[in-house]
């Protein structure tokens, strides 16, 4: 099982950091995406979006991190990690489309500028993190993880970019619950971390 990637990806890393807390046999390929070889036709066969994280599983190709992420609890039939239930399964898919959505447009976006130069405003970008880091650390109230006391795909989907939102400029100091949440999921057995810069907050 391959997963193509690059390290300073949070989008990757959720699925790299996926398949390090399932314990299972892979490899990295990094995607060398400042020589433009996410654009290559060879990747692009791939994912024709030409984005990372591609994973390749013997032939079977899945890009988009909540998928892979998907397909790998699935795979190795992880009830733990993506419930069955239709009540607990649908609160997985909710914060899935947080990290597909509030998440890539606040602390993402947030880091882009910081890290890649991306044309956001930085200020509206920061004011969407803090949005939605109020939101969560209010859902972590009195929870250890997203759904309760164990962690689901959704947990992984979010952590990397709030890990990083202080590159971002973004401030996680006045939320505890998620601070904590953080340092929960750093303690899981398998965990790697979301290479750091020395940039932004971080700085």
């Amino acid at each position: 099982m391959k997963l193509y990637h690059h390290p300073l990806s949070g989008h990757a890393h959720r699925a790299h950091l996926f398949l390090s807390l399932l314990g299972v046999p892979y490899e990295l390929v990094e995607v060398d995406l400042a020589a433009g070889a996410h654009k290559a036709p060879e990747f692009l066969k791939l994912n024709p979006f030409g984005q990372v994280p591609v994973l390749d599983d013997d032939g079977t190709v899945i890009a988009d991190s909540a998928a892979i992420l998907v397909y790998l609890a699935r795979k190795y039939g992880r009830t733990d990690w993506l419930p069955e239930g239709a009540l607990a399964a649908a609160r997985v898919q909710k914060w899935l489309s947080v990290a597909a959505g509030e998440i890539a447009y606040g602390p993402c976006a947030a880091r882009l500028v910081t890290v890649f130069g991306a044309d956001f405003r930085a200020d509206e970008v920061i004011a969407r993190a803090h949005r939605v880091l109020a939101l969560i650390e209010a859902e972590l109230s009195g929870r250890s993880f997203l759904l309760g006391d164990d962690p689901v795909i959704a947990d992984v989907a979010l952590y990397s970019y709030i890990a990083n939102a202080p590159e971002g400029n973004v401030d996680i100091s006045a939320y505890p619950n998620v601070r904590a949440w953080l340092a929960r999921i750093e303690a899981l057995p398998g965990f790697v971390g979301f290479r750091k810069t020395k940039i932004g907050l971080a700085a």
